[in-house]
């Protein structure tokens, strides 16, 4: 029998989806196959509408060998192990002769841990562990949660939180989970046979496809004690959010609570000499921190260096300690112990790395309204990291609707640790940037306006004039309006004054959770929905619920923000444009996933706004503007108030 032709399968997929097949999907099937054909590299942004997913999943099924699949978001996970890959695998089945297999992996607190459900959690004031069952009153939303736990325990087969719904807080998910740190092992653990988060580590060792997340991603690649199978091809999905995904993960922190809880769970562990030293480095730490300002530390001050040399040291007698000492009057003293190490270890690895003072990490302080000052610890630059662990030894596929960046892939290619396209040389992995375009007619279906005659905004300007642009254009959307804003502070203002304003529903984020926001929005055609970040790149709603999509301002990073701007320094430094490089590189990424939110469909259509002159003023304005969907432009206030209210006619004779 012949070996089917890529067409073929890719057909029989779309088919089984319900899709329709288009020429970008073909295009991006066809490169990923030569790349995995090749062990070489692809970066290829796909737009809105093409079908992505069936696009990289056909061809690396088809490949045979296995291959791990890394996303950002939840609801992209679920729709590949829900829905993509059972029917992809149904309909290539006959055709393969074989079928693949696949699973999802997560980091092990994903996971339900039976050992803290039926044994207790370390209790850090009393010895051994209590019943956080009976500590929590069974008519309090903790004591809810927990019973609810321990029902859904006995009927999961998975163990994985995002398999609970309704889901519990985080403050309840904490009793019932540990992190790898803290884990016995499933050696030593009594409910080792039965663990939810070993029972999927063997499934995905068995799986021909395992889909992640990033963030175990980057866990695999940076902590060089592999969480992953072996694996021969690598697909980051939503690859725009790996950079900021790896930092998040190699970024360490200090906080006097953290440091305190610490000394708690391991004063009855150890002898009393080190239980003392860890407790007055603490102590010392925490006086230090009550006098911190927010912002980056070019060098370490002697206060802060004798108190984290105080700690370090403290912590690793404490470590040692640990080890040696039993104490035969705390219960289960093997989960109390292993949580104390984890706590313990955690603060000498982030007091050793600061005190070492590598000219790759920056350090800064930061101040929180309700948790206080911590210490924050973060590379430089990932991209080397990215380069060395993610290039080698197997072919990697990266795929967004946003990685062409004012015209080109270099910018993205450069944050992941890449030399230009087509730079040769053995220190330089290899790749192939391909953009195969959208389904969708942006020139005909969307509008970009740029309010071209407000005032340029300061950092604390009220900005009445945008407040009342934002007015006037919502007022001739007839509401249908996503409105994005570059802080929760915007986003409230403007919320308010509207509210006081229109006669139109204003939702806003944090007033419910965002699936119930997004709900709300989609089913009424006159809400709004404003919020910030997350709903820039995490709101779908086709149709005629989303007909405007306002942006406040230019995203670029606060100049106070101390990674941002010591990475901006460093290019600099180099002889490189470290504006255009870091903060602008960073707002076009954000206005590209934004401005992504209004076409979800071919019969959408609309307007986005940009309520910032800089967009079609300043040199940069053109770099950004590249980096967005192909809209019609205008600067013209009249021709967009027009546009907006006969789109908003159109879809009230539709009856919508």
């Amino acid at each position: 029998m012949t070996k089917p032709s890529l067409p073929e399968l890719l057909h029989a997929a779309v088919t089984a989806v319900g899709g329709t097949e288009r020429p970008g999907q073909a295009a991006m099937a066809g490169a990923v196959a030569e790349a995995v054909d090749d062990n070489s590299h692809l970066l290829v942004q796909a737009g809105t509408g093409t079908g992505k997913s069936l696009g990289y999943l056909v061809p690396a099924l088809a490949h045979g060998e296995r291959v791990v699949v890394a996303t950002a978001t939840l609801a992209l996970q679920r729709q590949l192990v829900e829905r993509d890959l059972p029917r992809t695998v149904d309909a290539l089945h006959p055709l393969l002769r074989r079928r693949p297999q696949f699973a999802m992996l997560k980091g092990r607190s994903n996971y339900l841990c039976l050992h803290r459900l039926h044994e207790g959690v370390p209790q850090e004031e009393e010895e051994g562990l209590f019943d956080q069952f009976e500590a929590a009153a069974p008519s309090s939303k903790l004591g809810q949660d927990l019973l609810r736990l321990r029902d859904w325990s006995d009927e999961t087969e998975s163990g994985d939180r995002d398999d609970l719904t309704p889901g519990v807080s985080d403050r309840a998910w904490a009793q019932v989970s540990v992190s790898s740190r803290e884990c016995l092992g499933a050696g030593k653990c009594a409910y080792g046979a039965e663990c939810f988060a070993e029972l999927a580590r063997e499934r995905a060792k068995l799986a021909d496809v395992v889909v992640t997340n990033h963030a175990l991603l980057a866990i695999d690649a940076i902590e060089g004690a592999p969480v992953l199978p072996q694996h021969e091809v690598l697909i980051v999905d939503e690859a725009h959010e790996l950079v900021s995904r790896v930092t998040g993960v190699a970024t360490g922190e200090l906080t006097p609570g953290q440091v305190n809880r610490a000394v708690r769970r391991a004063a009855k562990l150890v002898n009393e000499k080190a239980a003392d030293a860890l407790q007055t480095a603490s102590e010392g730490f925490e006086r230090v921190m009550e006098l911190a300002l927010p912002g980056r530390l070019e060098e370490v001050p002697e206060d802060l260096g004798y108190a984290l040399l105080a700690l370090r040291d403290a912590a690793r007698t404490v470590i040692s300690a640990l080890g040696s000492t039993r104490d035969k009057s705390v219960q289960d003293e093997d989960a109390v112990r292993k949580q104390a190490l984890a706590s313990v270890e955690t603060i000498h690895g982030v007091a050793e790395r600061i005190t070492q003072g590598s000219e790759y990490d920056v350090v800064w302080y930061e101040r929180h309204d309700r948790f206080g000052a911590s210490l924050r610890v973060a590379p430089l630059s990932v991209s080397g990291l990215l380069r060395e662990k993610l290039f080698t030894e197997r072919s990697v596929v990266l795929t967004s609707a946003t990685l062409k960046l004012g015209g080109d892939f270099n910018g993205v290619g450069a944050s992941l640790g890449l030399a230009p396209e087509g730079t040769a040389g053995d220190d330089f992995p290899q790749w192939k940037g391909l953009d195969v375009g959208s389904p969708f007619d942006y020139p005909k279906q969307g509008i970009l306006y740029v309010a071209r005659h407000l005032a340029t905004p300061g950092r604390d300007s009220s900005r009445t004039d945008m407040l009342d642009e934002l007015a006037e254009l919502v007022e001739a959307a007839g509401g249908r309006t996503l409105g994005l804003f570059s802080s929760m502070r915007a986003a409230q203002a403007a919320a308010e004054e509207l509210r006081g304003r229109l006669d139109k529903p204003i939702l806003l984020q944090g007033e419910e959770t965002l699936g119930e926001l997004i709900k709300n929005f989609a089913a009424d055609p006159e809400t709004c929905l404003f919020g910030t970040l997350s709903l820039w790149q995490g709101v779908d709603v086709p149709g005629t619920s989303c007909q405007l999509v306002v942006m406040d301002r230019i995203p670029f990073p606060r100049p106070d923000d101390p990674l941002m701007s010591a990475r901006q320094k460093a290019v600099e430094e180099a002889g490189g444009n470290g504006f255009m490089a870091v903060a602008a590189t960073h707002a076009a990424l954000l206005m590209a996933q934004g401005a992504g939110r209004l076409v979800r469909a071919t019969g959408d259509k609309g307007v986005v706004a940009v309520l910032d002159p800089r967009l079609a003023n300043a040199r940069y304005g053109s770099y950004l503007r590249a980096s967005l969907p192909d809209f019609w432009y205008t600067t013209d206030r009249n021709q967009a108030r027009r546009s907006l209210a006969a789109i908003d006619a159109a879809a009230k004779a539709d009856g919508r």
